[in-house]
């Protein structure tokens, strides 16, 4: 017969006539009458094609084919029991789950030492894996459930993903703390652009538009360097007399340690909205719904 064509009922109902030996007893467990249980059994011996149980004067005995069926029938009750059953509860301070983030070096540098410190307290087993990924690889490497989270600038990550905004931010200058044009509060257009400037691509986020944002007001950065990422950036500010024009947010954590000043661009570029975003198949999972949450706590701006 179709498997696809079998009520599962009648196959709980046989499994609970193995279990107990005769209707009566099985219609108590299930809590239903004993006319119903009857009335399954003869649909499913039709079904099936076999009288499944016998009377003895002991009682109701299974055919060989019905103890042929007993093992893999509860085996199947079982699997789709623990499939359907009610989700656990996520509890931070005992889990010892890792999670994967992709984020670029920017990413890193912002994100993760705030998120580790909250992590220490409040969920001290949780590990965490940070990952760069090439912008074709990444889409497939959520899909399929290898990342957890992205967060960043991320406008590919579009159909089949949920995104939450968590800032906007917009772009500044940075320099060496003793660069000549630190020594002005404000930084002149005419300087900007006659200044020699380090360029970083950014490739897989939307931080290497910079120049497509100067071209589109008919200006044009005189380039000494150009890098792939920002992982050097605060190294080569520091020592040379280049200037940067990076997201706000970077420029926070690198212009103290790196002994580094930063200016308001002489000219407005369109902010970066930076958001978290996850594949719809971890929507509904609970570790990374309360990731989520922590996130967004740790770094919403209340203005998104």
């Amino acid at each position: 017969m179709d498997p696809t064509q079998l009520d599962l009922n009648l196959l709980r109902i046989f499994h609970q006539l193995l279990k107990d030996g005769g209707v009566s007893p099985a219609a108590q467990s299930l809590g239903l009458s004993q006319p119903a249980v009857s009335h399954a059994l003869r649909r499913l011996r039709l079904a099936l094609g076999d009288e499944l149980f016998l009377r003895t004067p002991t009682g109701m005995r299974p055919t060989p084919y019905a103890q042929d069926l007993a093992e893999p029938v509860a085996r199947a009750l079982a699997l789709l029991s623990e499939a359907l059953r009610e989700r656990a509860p996520f509890e931070p301070t005992r889990t010892e789950r890792c999670f994967t983030l992709a984020m670029n070096d920017v990413g890193q540098i912002y994100f993760l030492p705030r998120l580790l410190r909250a992590l220490d307290t409040g969920a001290p087993g949780v590990t965490l894996r940070a990952v760069v990924l090439a912008d074709t690889a990444l889409a497939q490497a959520m899909a399929t459930g290898q990342i957890d989270l992205a967060l960043g600038l991320l406008p590919q990550l579009q159909a089949g993903f949920y995104q939450q905004v968590l800032l906007r931010q917009h772009y500044v200058c940075l320099m060496r703390g003793a660069h000549r044009l630190a020594v002005r509060s404000t930084l002149g257009r005419a300087d900007f652009l006659a200044a020699e400037h380090v360029r970083v691509q950014a490739d897989g986020t939307g931080h290497g538009r910079v120049d497509d944002l100067l071209d589109q007001k008919g200006l044009a950065r005189r380039v000494r360097l150009t890098v792939p990422d920002y992982v050097a950036l605060g190294h080569v500010l520091a020592g040379t007399d280049l200037l940067a024009t990076v997201p706000e947010r970077l420029a926070e954590r690198l212009a103290a340690p790196m002994d580094l000043a930063t200016r308001e661009l002489p000219l407005r570029l369109a902010a970066s909205t930076i958001g978290q975003f996850w594949h719809a198949r971890g929507h509904q999972d609970a570790g990374n719904q309360w990731l989520r949450v922590l996130i967004a706590e740790l770094f919403g701006a209340p203005d998104r």
